[in-house]
């Protein structure tokens, strides 16, 4: 009996050890992650003081700014992943290779967007149904966005670089300074004030272009002062001269298919959207509300806890601990269903008082309450997803993730709900049950492959091969 009582005693305790190290890690993440939604939140307040027109114009531009958005997380995907596993075996030569290269690939992938956003922006934007002038400010907003398509990626390489070291301040530091400097931009060049000139739509999209060249240029610096440079070290990770094919092959296969899944919920948006027209335009405006509503506040939990969970089996992963790396996992994804799943109920619970704070219309806010109810009841699902992705790119599995969000996007989110909410004639009921089932889909298919997949040998057979180059 006192054996027992030691061993439940000594879990318990192994438990709370690797929350303590998850909450260090990941509040960090939240902070900056809450600074961001706030930053998008003030962008849409002001374009919404010039006209409705501004506020579409805006909105469908950022359909087409979240491509190269999925790019910067899918490689950053790579490089928080090699970047953990290396570090946790101490070999910083490998680390600073991987780190490197997935700079030089993501500023390189970001050049061919200068191009499409300058010669085809306006016309992106009319193909999506855009009267003239909601489709010239939307291409002048465009273009300017992806003028910084580079920075872009390469500020989002950085911190999840960095983020794989087990250092989340440094990006949390810099990117809420980002996110403050872009909000006063946004309200300064976009409604004129201190002194600035009314730019409108265009001072908007001046002030997120600025940030992004910001953080791209503060992490990089933090990157390449070499430790003890103005006191004391400023990151662990540096820059090197890219020179190991290996490294390269591996971040591609790592970060393409988190490319992929990035990719597949942002074609899926155009076809649902679209669905919800179909049933009104209050049903698809009450759809991003409720969403809204509901990552608000649970994206920032979510966010964190994937990063969090990555450092924590990729770094065991490195020091040959898979065992170690297992338990960590499904220790964060019980601390994801504790909170993520608490704060949902209680979105469930205050569904109608809380869409309300976005709308006065009844029967917008009919829907909304019903969408922002699913999405609070689905939220354990949707942190297991969240969290045991961010394990699995952590051991270089990005293939998993990917294939849950394929088969959840498709055959829950659109399949069934056009399959009961067409087909079957059960109206918005049937897009809130595919909703739920998208959800509860790829938190299977991931804790399945988490359970039993090989992505232990995977990430061992990858260090085996990083490991025979550094000689």
């Amino acid at each position: 009996m006192l054996g027992e009582a030691n061993e439940s005693t000594g879990a318990r305790e192994r438990l709370f050890g690797v929350w303590r190290r998850v909450l260090s890690l990941a509040w960090p993440v939240m902070a900056e992650q809450t600074t961001r939604t706030l930053m998008r939140t003030v962008d849409v307040f002001v374009t919404g003081l010039f006209s409705p027109a501004a506020v579409a114009a805006v909105g469908l531009a950022d359909l087409y700014a979240r491509f190269p958005l999925r790019i910067g997380l899918g490689l950053g995907g790579g490089a928080i992943a090699l970047s953990s596993q290396d570090t946790g075996r101490g070999a910083d030569a490998t680390r600073d290779e991987a780190v490197t290269q997935a700079l030089v690939l993501g500023a390189l992938a970001g050049i061919p967007f200068i191009a499409f956003g300058s010669l085809f922006g306006r016309e992106a934007i009319a193909l999506l149904g855009a009267p003239p002038r909601v489709a010239r400010m939307g291409g002048t907003y465009l273009a300017v966005i992806l003028a910084t398509a580079p920075a872009r990626h390469v500020a989002l390489i950085a911190a999840r670089s960095l983020q794989g070291t087990g250092d989340t301040r440094t990006p949390m530091y810099v990117n809420v300074v980002a996110n403050v400097l872009n909000v006063v931009g946004s309200v300064a060049l976009g409604l004129g004030t201190f002194g600035a000139p009314e730019l409108e739509v265009v001072g908007v999209g001046l002030a997120t272009a600025g940030a992004n060249v910001f953080t791209a240029c503060v992490l990089s610096v933090a990157i390449a002062v070499p430790s003890g440079r103005f006191g004391g070290p400023w990151t662990a990770a540096s820059f090197v001269r890219p020179r190991n094919p290996v490294i390269a092959r591996q971040l591609v296969a790592v970060s393409l298919p988190r490319i992929g899944e990035g990719l597949v919920a942002t074609l899926a948006e155009f076809p649902f959207n679209a669905l919800l027209l179909g049933f009104g335009t209050a049903v698809n405006a009450a759809f991003q509300i409720g969403r809204r509503a509901y990552q608000q506040v649970t994206g920032p939990l979510s966010r964190g806890y994937a990063v969090a969970a990555n450092v924590v089996v990729g770094q065991p992963l490195g020091e040959g601990d898979p065992e170690r790396a297992r338990f960590n996992g499904w220790a964060v994804c019980a601390l994801g269903l504790l909170t993520v799943g608490a704060v949902g109920i209680l979105v469930a619970l205050l569904a109608t008082p809380f869409v309300s704070l976005f709308t006065d219309d009844s029967t917008t806010l009919g829907y909304a309450a019903g969408f922002a109810r699913t999405y609070g009841l689905v939220a354990p699902f949707y942190a297991f997803f969240v969290v045991l992705s961010g394990a699995l790119q952590g051991a270089s599995d990005t293939r998993t993730p990917f294939f849950a969000r394929l088969v959840g996007t498709f055959g829950g989110l659109l399949g069934l709900s056009y399959l009961l909410g067409v087909g079957l004639d059960y109206g918005v009921f049937g897009v809130y049950v595919g909703i739920a089932a998208s959800y509860t889909a790829m938190a299977v298919i991931v804790a399945v492959g988490f359970r039993r997949g090989d992505w232990a040998a995977r990430a061992a057979t990858m260090l085996d091969e990083r490991s025979g180059t550094e000689a």
